[in-house]
């Protein structure tokens, strides 16, 4: 394989969310939905989201983020992996604030001095045909959506909304590991209710300022840590009235359980999220293909 076929990537993880940062600069191309099977395949480079860095699209922003779920589909945002860009470029760089284009729209970063990196996610959308959903609600604070028996459902009365990717959070009043996700995620999120599927998040509410949650990702499926997801449960619930604006989530699935810190700002309604990023390590892969090889540098770094 030729060099000029291969760009640098690093494998790195948000409160355990598996993420793959391709350096795509420079080039035209993008990671195709092949080589995110194929590397989604090899237990080494397994992941939830690859972020894919391309050259700037529009004035003013340092990079536009193409992101990729396991399953070759695409999705609009993915804030564990926003984390996991931001780390890259600040230790690549040195800068410490950043301006990402995505899909979804323009996302402004800052790497803190401990290390951790909060992401303005943008405002959420309530709106039933914006999320969107296959049916009109008038409130998308509580649908009517079940799952189990009619007169005793296991899941049911979800908050729907969207954080550049649609969600849907169900309340739950026990530990949210005590459900079997893993067989109700793939149901809920290809109900005929979500047109462009949805992320499915189960949320309990440990006290007025914090949840806990666990989440089955679209297009990932059973996720550690979903950044959009937090997100959506924590606007869900101060819109619900179970909490303050201001929460710190606990992320279950995380070994060990991860916090990030959401703060649904109400000045102008917008989503921050902080939280840590880690890498692992680094190497190169063909766009095209998916195939890799992996570098054993003697210090960590990102890109």
């Amino acid at each position: 394989m030729a060099m000029t076929d291969v760009v640098e990537f690093a494998k790195m993880n948000g409160l355990g969310n598996k993420i793959l940062v391709v350096d795509m600069r420079g080039r035209r191309d993008r990671v195709t939905p092949e080589a995110a099977i194929a590397l989604n395949a090899d237990p080494l480079t397994r992941f939830d989201q690859i972020m894919a860095i391309h050259d700037a699209k529009a004035e003013g922003t340092d990079a536009f983020i193409d992101i990729l779920n396991s399953d070759g589909t695409k999705a609009q945002a993915c804030g564990n992996g926003t984390r996991c860009v931001v780390q890259a470029l600040a230790s690549e760089t040195g800068r410490k604030v950043f301006t990402f284009q995505t899909v979804a729209g323009i996302l402004n970063a800052v790497e803190h001095e401990d290390g951790t990196i909060s992401v303005d996610m943008g405002t959420p959308v309530f709106e039933w045909n914006r999320i969107p959903l296959s049916e009109e609600f008038y409130d998308t604070s509580r649908i009517e959506l079940q799952i189990g028996p009619i007169d005793d459902p296991i899941l049911h009365s979800p908050s729907v909304m969207s954080m550049g990717n649609p969600h849907a959070i169900f309340w739950v009043d026990r530990d949210v590991m005590s459900f079997d996700l893993e067989r109700f995620g793939p149901l809920l999120e290809n109900h005929p209710m979500f047109p462009e599927r949805a992320n499915i998040t189960l949320a309990q509410v440990t006290s007025a300022t914090s949840l806990n949650t666990r989440t089955w990702e679209r297009g990932a499926g059973l996720t550690l840590a979903c950044g959009s997801a937090a997100c959506a449960a924590a606007v869900s619930a101060a819109r619900t009235g179970r909490t303050g604006r201001d929460v710190t989530i606990r992320v279950a699935s995380a070994t060990p359980p991860g916090i990030l810190s959401i703060e649904w700002r109400e000045r102008d309604d917008h989503v921050i999220m902080t939280g840590p990023a880690e890498w692992e390590w680094s190497g190169t892969v063909d766009p095209q293909t998916g195939v890799f090889s992996r570098e054993e540098p003697a210090e960590a770094r990102a890109l």
